[in-house]
């Protein structure tokens, strides 16, 4: 395999470098076989009983079928106790969650009306609900809103519909989802400093990279700190991420020093 390297962002990087490898399992399943006629002994008499005696404990038992795959059931609109939320009750708290003030106040990733969707979560009970059997779900619906960098996250009652409680904080980076780290390499694709990425795309693919669908990717939260370039300073204030790129069918490469910050919509570069 012959080296690629270019001015700005250096090496494809081999896989085993910064992926991690996952390992397939393969089950085998072994199919009983039929049981045979007992022919020892003495003459046809013997041997007849021998047959019919199997044949009764054959009966008696049961014989065994191959195994089956059975489709999963179908999934309730309502999960009961601690059950992990279902995608009807996950698509309804998001609505109550998401009233008309905090939709016209808010931006998401993109800039557009209404904030990001982060996480739905099924929220713990209260204290003085641990040992009641009967203690309403809640969920936790958590929201980034890109126009002013907040971090808000609604508990809302499925048993009630209702919103009972609102947090907000500022300076509070949860993991990134998935709209926020396409967006990133959509922008990253885009901007002036991408054009090594680009360029080690092509060289490895012999394709162009035009968009985020042409890759795989995996993101993480990126904070300043003591050695952080002063344009990204705000970084943990502001929505940053470094991402980690991977051709699909093709390998990673290595963008690491690369920093995108989503609040402010520009790029930067590290080390």
């Amino acid at each position: 395999m012959r080296t690629i390297v270019h001015r700005h962002l250096g090496k494809v990087v081999a896989g085993a470098a910064i992926a991690v490898a996952g390992t397939a399992v393969m089950v085998g399943i072994t199919l009983p076989g039929s049981a045979g006629a007992d022919d020892s002994g003495g003459g046809n008499g013997a041997g007849q009983t021998s047959q019919q005696a199997g044949q009764g404990q054959d009966q008696a038992q049961g014989a065994v079928q191959p195994g089956v795959v059975e489709e999963a059931p179908a999934e309730g609109d309502e999960g009961k106790g601690r059950d992990p939320l279902t995608d009807d009750e996950t698509e309804r708290v998001e609505k109550l969650a998401l009233d008309q003030q905090l939709f016209r106040s808010s931006e998401n990733v993109e800039g557009d009306k209404g904030p990001q969707r982060i996480t739905v979560d099924l929220a713990e009970p209260e204290e003085s609900e641990l040992d009641d059997p009967n203690a309403p779900r809640r969920a936790e619906v958590s929201f980034y809103d890109y126009k002013d960098d907040s971090l808000v996250t609604k508990t809302v009652n499925l048993d009630t519909g209702k919103v009972e409680g609102t947090d907000t904080q500022h300076g509070v980076q949860p993991p990134l989802s998935r709209a926020e780290t396409v967006e990133a390499a959509q922008l990253l694709i885009t901007d002036r400093l991408g054009a090594g990425l680009k360029a080690d795309f092509k060289d490895s693919t012999g394709k162009e990279l035009t968009s985020p669908d042409q890759l795989l990717l995996n993101s993480m939260v990126y904070r300043a700190n003591a050695g952080t370039p002063a344009a990204l300073a705000d970084c943990g204030k502001h929505r940053c991420l470094r991402l980690f790129v991977k051709a699909k069918n093709g390998p990673w490469i290595d963008s690491r020093d690369l920093v995108v910050d989503l609040s402010a919509r520009k790029i930067a570069k590290v080390g």
